[in-house]
């Protein structure tokens, strides 16, 4: 079963277009899915000493809702742990509506790779954040991510494997 989506560009917040005719329009920012846990409060704050070992693992997905529009969303997981008790675990799943039209696939699987999670990585961060200091916890910042980057080391070990594999 296919579910219709009906998307009208004329509610897009940002739209650029470029000489070539590539169009990128984000229509919404959206907090899809939110947790936070803190399975070990209050003992954890009778720790003088608390500095956490914070973990986190960070993917993104996208998918087409209807033509030339894409839904990407970029999950972020949180732990702290002090020795062996965890202090807090957030999970947030941050996503937007993006208009995208003129692309090859190519361009268009780099786009949603790179500037869809660059756009929605501030406000994951920003959710974070959040609910880590109504947990009580001291603040955590997130340093930035280089999404091009990351996609670059992605493309490369996928063709690293492929060749292996041959």
């Amino acid at each position: 079963m296919t579910d219709q989506v009906e998307v009208k560009p004329e509610g897009a917040a940002t739209t650029a277009e470029t000489p070539d005719g590539v169009q990128v329009a984000i229509q919404r920012v959206y907090t899809k899915d939110v947790s936070f846990e803190a399975p070990n409060v209050p003992e954890v704050f009778q720790d003088q000493n608390f500095k956490p070992e914070i973990k986190m693992e960070m993917n993104s997905k996208s998918r087409k809702v209807a033509d030339d529009f894409y839904e990407v969303v970029l999950s972020i997981t949180l732990t702290a742990a002090q020795g062996e008790k965890t202090a807090f675990l957030v999970e947030v799943q941050q996503a937007g509506l993006f208009g995208i039209r003129g692309l090859d696939d190519a361009q268009l699987r780099h786009l949603l790779s790179t500037f869809c999670p660059e756009v929605l990585y501030p406000y994951a961060r920003e959710t974070i954040s959040s609910l880590i200091n109504k947990g009580g916890f001291p603040p955590i910042y997130l340093a930035p991510v280089n999404f091009h980057e990351l996609f670059q080391a992605q493309m490369a070990q996928a063709a690293a494997e492929q060749q292996n594999a041959e």
